[in-house]
């Protein structure tokens, strides 16, 4: 007799009205009331949650109007007054204004104006749709601009998701022609979403819309809570993101008590017949049972699963064990491929991360070798060899003897220098081997991780700067630090990003020392603190005494691909990535020259973290 027959035949005869009556009341008529009674609790949160976001909005677009039909700004979309935007344009009115962005936009899409603000700490945010000349080609208020519309909408952008409200620009009496839109947005931080659910009075998260179903609500539940999430779209029509309201299922907590209570005089009665079951059971169920249990369990606590449990039953329990071991079997080779998979995965990307390393270094070095390839080509050895043998056999004329006696100590003095040179550049090549793999490294990191904020000495930074200086360089340039570097005294900056831009302006002082013709030049490192209203800014000046800079270049010098020294060894990348390094920071870098042959300074600038 198989067990289920047997399971069925004891049990329905003693439980079968008792565990009807429950369940069908407590599954069927309890439960779902209580938690329908929670699902309209949540969705109540999710329409006031909606409704706050709504008007937040609208009173965004009401700024966004305000501001757009007023007499100044409609002057300044016609003249650009700087005045305008001195007077009104500032950090205290975008605070209180509680928005992240003021811009105005010209009727044929051109940004004439932008303002972004971190409202705490006052920094730029640099949002990117609006850092260029215009809108994007694609933005979709592009349409609207000519039309006199107000809009409001969400829009990601590289800084988070941003609530974005314009208006038309009119005269201050609501009359045209309009002249462009004023767009206003305020970043959906989780600042924000906190006092949205504050006002709503329920809690909400914000978090990445949903796979399908964009705009419809999704009812999850919990153990312990019930949540509804709601999907919104930007302005293009794309999933943007779901705010997800949380409300604790109390009543459903409660209800569940008092089913508790009303089971466990049901409990009672049963008991005694349950003491009769156990000992039936045991025997039929629980006893085979338990031994599938302990095998299951002797495998998951070890590594070896060739274990058999070998059950000689012929009932569901003798199937389920020898299923148990044909399934523990096929887990024991599928285990074996995936290690012998992942071991040839693991090779696969350690090589994959090899090559890519070798890439980058073998691109100086096979400068280097150019070079000296180029050096060992130039040696008169074919010459010099020539030279003695013409000078092993007779020569009639002696004119020609004292020429090639003459010529022979000079032609093995130019080779032992060049192989002096050659050794030099050898030296110079197992440097930038190591340099470049060290440079290497530090990128990679800086790529991987944020930067990270730290509290250091200004002459430190600089040793540290120098440390990781070819030789070569160092040779040429005596490093001035001034005193000011330690009146500074301690500072809080990205350490590992201004030490790389420290090392590259002090490799840039030594080439210019070397092209104005030097063979040691001086290079002045000078430090200083500016307080700004609301933060302080470190301001570092590195002043040699090379080649200097044309006037014409002074700007292009931080352009990519630019560079004022040879293109075979040079690819105008450094101070290019020294300017976006530091512009990422926050600061800005700027180069000073009285022209050619008279020096050249570079000025580093960059916020001070408290």
């Amino acid at each position: 007799m198989r067990i289920r027959l047997k399971v069925m035949l004891l049990l329905a005869s003693m439980l079968l009205i008792l565990g009807l009556v429950e369940v069908i009341v407590e599954k069927s008529i309890l439960m779902p009331s209580f938690a329908e009674l929670e699902h309209d609790d949540a969705r109540t949160a999710m329409r006031r949650i909606n409704n706050v976001l709504t008007l937040s909005s609208e009173r965004l677009a009401l700024s966004a109007a305000d501001w757009g039909n007023w007499a100044d700004t409609y002057r300044f979309a016609q003249d650009r007054n700087a005045a305008y935007l001195t007077d009104n344009i500032t950090p205290t009115a975008l605070k209180q204004l509680q928005v992240n962005l003021v811009a105005l936009i010209a009727a044929d899409g051109r940004i004439l104006m932008a303002r972004d603000l971190d409202l705490s700490t006052e920094q730029g945010l640099g949002l990117e749709f609006v850092q260029g000349a215009e809108l994007p080609l694609d933005f979709p208020w592009r349409r609207s601009l000519r039309d006199g519309q107000s809009l409001h909408g969400l829009l990601r952008t590289n800084q988070g998701i941003l609530m974005l409200a314009a208006a038309p620009v009119l005269d201050g009496t609501g009359a045209g022609p309009q002249r462009g839109m004023m767009m206003m947005g305020r970043l959906l931080l989780s600042a924000e979403i906190v006092r949205l659910g504050e006002q709503a009075q329920a809690r909400v998260t914000l978090g990445a819309p949903p796979p399908q179903a964009f705009g419809l609500e999704r009812l999850t539940e919990t153990e312990d809570t019930t949540q509804v999430s709601r999907s919104f779209v930007d302005l293009y029509g794309r999933p943007l993101m779901a705010l997800t309201v949380e409300v604790p299922r109390r009543i459903t907590e409660r209800g569940r008590s008092a089913i508790a209570y009303a089971s466990a005089y049901l409990i009672g009665a049963a008991v005694a017949v349950l003491l009769v079951l156990i000992l039936i059971l045991n025997w039929v169920v629980l006893r085979p049972l338990g031994l599938i249990t302990r095998h299951a369990q002797a495998l998951g606590a070890g590594e070896d699963l060739t274990a058999q449990l070998m059950l000689a039953r012929r009932d569901e329990f003798g199937v389920l064990a020898r299923e148990f071991d044909r399934m523990v079997s096929s887990l024991a080779e599928s285990r074996r491929r995936l290690v012998d998979q992942s071991f040839h995965a693991g090779f696969a990307e350690l090589a994959k991360g090899v090559l890519h390393n070798l890439g980058n270094a073998m691109t100086p070095i096979g400068v280097g070798l150019a070079t000296l390839e180029q050096r060992l080509r130039s040696m008169p050895c074919e010459d010099a060899l020539a030279a003695s043998a013409e000078l092993q056999q007779p020569i009639n004329d002696a004119q020609r003897g004292a020429d090639l006696h003459q010529f022979l100590p000079l032609a093995c003095g130019e080779m032992v220098a060049a192989k002096r040179a050659a050794q030099q550049d050898v030296e110079v090549l197992i440097r930038q081997t190591s340099v470049v793999q060290g440079v290497l490294s530090e990128q990679m990191r800086s790529v991987r991780n944020e930067h990270v904020v730290e509290a250091v000495r200004l002459p430190d930074l600089l040793a540290q700067s120098l440390e990781v200086v070819p030789d070569n360089c160092r040779q040429r340039l005596i490093v001035d630090a001034d005193d000011s570097l330690r009146q500074v005294g301690v500072v809080r900056v990205a350490r590992t990003v201004l030490r790389l831009i420290l090392q590259n302006l002090i490799i840039n002082a030594a080439d210019a020392i070397r092209d104005a013709g030097k063979s040691r030049g001086v290079l002045r490192v000078t430090a200083q603190i500016v307080p700004l209203t609301r933060h302080c800014e470190l301001h570092l000046q590195c002043a040699d005494d090379g080649i200097g800079i044309a006037s014409a270049d002074l700007e292009r010098i931080f352009e990519q691909g630019f560079s004022t020294k040879s293109s075979l060894t040079n690819y105008g990348i450094g101070l290019h990535w020294c300017a976006n390094a530091i512009r990422a920071l926050g600061g800005r870098i700027w180069a000073a020259s009285a022209g050619p042959g008279q020096g050249t300074s570079m000025h580093l600038v960059v916020p001070l973290s408290t």
